[in-house]
Formats: C-alpha cells, structure tokens, sequence
C-alpha cells in the first residue's frame, strides 16, 4: 500500500519583481511504500530541498499534488497544518535544530508538549526511544554538553516520539563524522526494520546505500531509481556511484 503519493508535481518560483521564473520542479511522479526506506539524490539545484519542503508541507506546488495516507496536503488548511505536521511527520535535519536552552530530553519532548501531553504519557514514550537509540544517560545534559552524534541520536528520538507515519531526513549525516555518520545509518536501518517509513534527501552515496531504493533527481525529475533488490551495502554503493557519475556526465555533455 503507498503511503505517500506524489503526481505531477511542479513548482515555479518567480524572481524578485517578477522579472523572470525559476523551474524548480517541472513533473515529479513517485510513491513510497508503508515500510520502505527510501533515499532522494541529486546534483545541487535539481530540486531535492523544493520537493523535501513540499512534502514537509512547508511550501505547497504550483501544480501536482501529494497525497500522505490519502489525505491530500493541499486541502489542508493553513490553520491546521502545524498540528496536522506534528502528528503525521516526524523531521531529522542535519544541523540538528535543538534548542540550547533545553535539555535534550525537553528537546524530545517539544512536539508532545505542543500536543498538549501528559508528562507521564511523555516520559513512558520517551524511555523506550532513549534505551533504543542509547541515550538514556544523557537525557538531562544540554546539547552543548553532548556530541554531534548524541545530537542526532535526540533528533531521531524527537522525529519517533510522536509515533509519525512518515520521517522525512534532510541530509542527516552531512554534519557527522564517519564514524557517527555510519552509528546514525545504523539506526535508521533499525528503525526502518521495525516498520517506520523513512525518506531522506541526502548527497551522500554512503547514507544513500543504506536505503532500498534511491531516486535520482535532475532538472527538476525524477531521471532515474535504483531498487537494493538482494544487493549488500557495498554493491549498492557501487551501483549508485555508477549511477551519480551518469547525472554528471550528461550535465557535462549538456
């Protein structure tokens, strides 16, 4: 069953003063799955960050339009849609956007507190997330205190608290080393294997060959998708890497 549904998407943005028009999205057709863990690639400006935002339902499509569990994102009022995104997505984004002044157990907590939760309802969703993602020991320590790893570790715990139909991951290893890098991938392989559906945009061929299937964005389309199938990390790598050396070479001869 296709969880998320997207059909002729198209998004066109209009120069300062309106002198010219930028294309960003010019005909997006794919779904995801229930379940399935996919990643977006491409090139900078083919449109990955435009389409994330539309999914994320913080910009809406001139055109086309995304279906979420079959609802439809556009008939969503403007009024609801902060309430309708806290309880449908989950978001993991790769400066982490925890707030300083909390501690990163408040940090999980934000979106259940503007949910209006109980703080045992809180705490009793939290602490399997904690013991599973290994942060139970530092849920009282301040996001200055902790590394760029743990950091993440608590933005994933945010993402899952609300129980989300969809996480949607905007390159979550670009601020990591290799090593929390590939601890964070890990994770989401976990994750994803408990039945939570992930799409994440990322540049890295690494965190892509972690996913079953990749979508290739370029000039605002999708130009291409890769399926793991029975592959090991290692030869999705090599097929994705064959792949992104493709996109470039036809820009090139462009």
């Amino acid at each position: 069953m296709s969880l998320l549904e997207v059909s002729g998407l198209k998004k066109v943005y209009s120069t300062r003063f309106g002198g010219s028009k930028v294309e960003a999205l010019r005909d997006i057709h794919f779904d995801v799955r229930e379940g399935e863990y996919v990643a977006i690639m491409g090139e900078s400006g083919s449109g990955k960050t435009t389409l994330l935002n539309i999914l994320a339902a913080l910009d809406r499509p001139t055109s086309g339009r995304v279906l979420l569990d079959g609802k439809d994102l556009s008939k969503i009022k403007d009024s609801a849609m902060a309430s309708y995104r806290r309880n449908n997505l989950g978001f993991v984004f790769q400066d982490f956007n925890l707030l300083d002044t909390f501690t990163l157990a408040d940090n999980i907590y934000l979106p259940l507190v503007l949910a209006r939760c109980s703080y045992k309802e809180m705490r009793d969703r939290l602490a399997p997330i904690a013991t599973a993602l290994g942060i139970e020991k530092l849920l009282k320590k301040y996001p200055y205190e902790v590394s760029g790893g743990e950091k993440q570790r608590a933005a994933v715990a945010r993402a899952l608290i609300t129980d989300p139909k969809l996480i949607l991951a905007d390159e979550p290893t670009g601020a990591l080393d290799s090593r929390s890098s590939d601890e964070l991938l890990r994770l989401f392989s976990e994750i994803n294997r408990m039945g939570q559906t992930i799409l994440m945009v990322t540049h890295s061929i690494n965190a892509a060959s972690t996913a079953g299937r990749v979508l290739f964005i370029k000039d605002g389309v999708v130009f291409h998708q890769l399926y793991r199938g029975g592959a090991s990390n290692e030869q999705f790598y090599q097929k994705i890497s064959n792949t992104m050396v493709m996109l470039t070479a036809g820009r090139d001869k462009g």
